[in-house]
């Protein structure tokens, strides 16, 4: 499994906004940022975490909001994570397309970037296709260590 991003590098962040024609927002830029930063899909609350630890002044609702433009604008995605709870990622360009791996003991989604998700299912006349995910469920490794030591 890898953990190599493959997303724009630091420092781009205004540019992908104002290609969209958006505004710069401190948390727009700082929620970009720490999704390059992270090698996994982050949950709002970890998105939170990350901006308080980088002194971004921001409240639950203007996250949601900057979550929401991104996913919008086609700069992140999101993953239905456990518990309803999404989480978050920078969508790269069309190579950027793999799996993800969702535990279900620790919540914990991983990107499966080794397992690529190439082709579509056939879909009844009229149908068209946005986009299509990949989500593996079951037990990381830390989990499944777990369970084999309480045997």
């Amino acid at each position: 499994m890898s953990s190599v991003l493959h997303h724009p590098p630091a420092g781009v962040a205004r540019d992908l906004i104002a290609a969209r024609g958006g505004r710069a927002t401190r948390t727009r830029i700082a929620v970009i940022e720490a999704l390059q930063a992270c090698a996994h899909p982050m949950s709002h609350d970890e998105l939170g975490a990350a901006l308080d630890a980088a002194g971004v002044a921001h409240d639950r609702v203007t996250l949601y909001r900057a979550l929401e433009w991104l996913v919008g604008q086609g700069i992140a995605t999101r993953i239905a994570g456990g518990e309803r709870a999404w989480r978050f990622e920078l969508r790269g360009d069309d190579s950027h397309r793999h799996a993800h791996f969702h535990c279900e003991r620790c919540g914990q989604i991983v990107c499966l970037e080794d397992v690529a998700v190439t082709s579509a299912p056939p879909l009844p006349a009229g149908f068209e296709l946005d986009r299509s995910e990949l989500v593996l469920h079951g037990a990381c490794a830390d989990c499944g260590r777990q369970r084999e030591g309480r045997r």
